[in-house]
């Protein structure tokens, strides 16, 4: 079974898809003149400073924050991890290289998903890929945006939603507490039960208020051991470009690595990280109170560049610095033995706190992704029997092995791009005509103080 899952992994995330995705983000990083550089300052203003003026049912900061929740997750510590043991530490080099033309790519996609959103019977806000691929591109592209909405409810179910994350969360509280899965199964289904059954604002509600902790938490942790290790850092980095460009030499439990693996290895984890051009984004960007459609997809291209460009770099150097990317270990406990190199003991119970908040809150946003796909494919009716499945896979969750797991969600994963990706390309006028309004916008404002 997982021979066969490694050759539709490799067949998936072969060359075109890799192209796809990344010449997508190239394209509109032209088009949009360079907006992930010379608008990044005024995106990270507007996470708090953007008004939430207009229809939607969460403010932009916590649509910003149900997004980092779903992103932010084990793909920053667990699969850093695995896209280093697989490509060496060039995978790092990579993953930024995905990032920077992601960032591009997340700006369109959420900006998409507020222009063509509607209003479900429920009186809530759905919108997505599905509804841009309809709405925007017309309905003879309907089967485009059925095939979206079928690989985000697989995507939820069996992939970034709750396989990897659970499993990841009984496997860190295993090695550091010594839990049995069982019990560990057993809280998270409840609390996971708890939140979801009350639907977007309640996940809203929990996420911004764990997310901002959790990531400072993290960031004070990594940061300090990069500190302890100062002298290695800046041939950590030199190693990360060298081996971008180069193969990796075996060494220790590494058994090497072609470029072309640290490539493939760092985009996949990447996207896997930072879902830039998955089409998962926007569906909780929609969401968002806001009148302008290119102000939320500003203020959610910074998820991007916090995820991957911040916290997936940190984890990265502290792998390299530390010397455990080139042993016998693997995901979270690879990680585990970085942490524990610098904070003995303790390290462990850090790794243990930060990863099970991410991995939680990656659930939580995930499974109101694959709820909007339900909606848009059976109506509110089909909302309760997914989130009653939803809750049973994520007890089932802990009991699967860790590489079948990640091999099955990078499959589904770039099975869900790819719709995305072509709707980008088709709209990109759309994107770009959307965005010189909103600059007319700022500057009319900007005359009028």
């Amino acid at each position: 079974m997982l021979e066969l899952l490694n050759e539709i992994d490799s067949f998936v995330w072969g060359p075109p898809l890799l192209i796809l995705l990344v010449g997508t983000g190239m394209l509109l990083t032209v088009r949009l003149n360079l907006i992930q550089v010379l608008r990044l300052p005024h995106a990270l203003k507007m996470i708090f400073a953007a008004k939430s003026e207009g229809e939607g049912d969460v403010t932009s900061f916590k649509a910003l924050c149900t997004a980092l929740a779903a992103t932010v997750g084990t793909g920053n510590i667990v699969g850093v991890a695995t896209a280093i043991k697989a490509g060496g530490p060039g995978a790092l080099f990579w993953m930024w290289v995905a990032a920077f033309f992601g960032m591009a790519t997340k700006y369109a996609e959420c900006m998409l998903a507020v222009k063509f959103r509607k209003v479900d019977d429920n009186g809530n806000i759905s919108g997505g890929p599905m509804y841009y691929i309809e709405n925007g591109l017309g309905k003879s592209y309907k089967p485009l945006a059925v095939i979206f909405a079928l690989f985000g409810v697989l995507c939820a179910c069996f992939g970034i939603g709750t396989f990897a994350q659970i499993n990841s969360i009984t496997e860190i509280t295993q090695i550091t507490l010594g839990l049995h899965p069982f019990i560990t199964g057993g809280v998270l289904t409840v609390l996971v039960a708890v939140v979801t059954i009350g639907g977007l604002k309640s996940i809203a509600k929990v996420t911004a208020a764990i997310v901002p902790f959790m990531a400072v938490l993290y960031l004070l942790a990594t940061v300090s051991i990069l500190i302890m290790n100062a002298g290695s850092v800046p041939a950590a980095i030199g190693k990360v470009f060298e081996c971008a460009f180069t193969t990796t030499a075996a060494q220790g439990g590494f058994l090497g690595a072609t470029v072309m693996l640290a490539m493939r290895s760092g985009v996949a984890r990447g996207v896997f990280s930072n879902e830039s051009g998955l089409g998962s984004a926007p569906i909780v960007a929609a969401a968002a109170k806001t009148k302008w459609p290119a102000e939320q997809g500003l203020v959610s291209m910074t998820g991007t560049f916090i995820d991957t460009i911040i916290i997936c770099s940190l984890t990265g150097l502290t792998l390299v610095v530390t010397g455990v990317w080139s042993g016998d270990l693997n995901g979270a406990a690879m990680t585990d033995a970085a942490f524990n190199s610098s904070f003995a003991s303790f390290g462990s119970f850090l790794l243990m706190v930060a990863l099970s908040l991410f991995a939680f809150t990656t659930t939580l946003g995930w499974n109101y992704y694959g709820e909007r796909c339900v909606e848009y494919l059976s109506g509110v009716k089909g909302i309760m029997p997914y989130r009653i499945f939803f809750i049973i896979i994520v007890a089932c969750a802990p009991f699967l092995k860790l590489e079948t797991i990640w091999t099955l969600a990078d499959i589904v994963n770039g099975l869900m791009a790819i719709p995305n990706l072509i709707a980008l390309l088709l709209l990109s006028g759309v994107i770009v005509a959307e965005t010189k309004a909103y600059y007319k916008h700022l500057e009319e404002e900007k005359e009028q103080k």
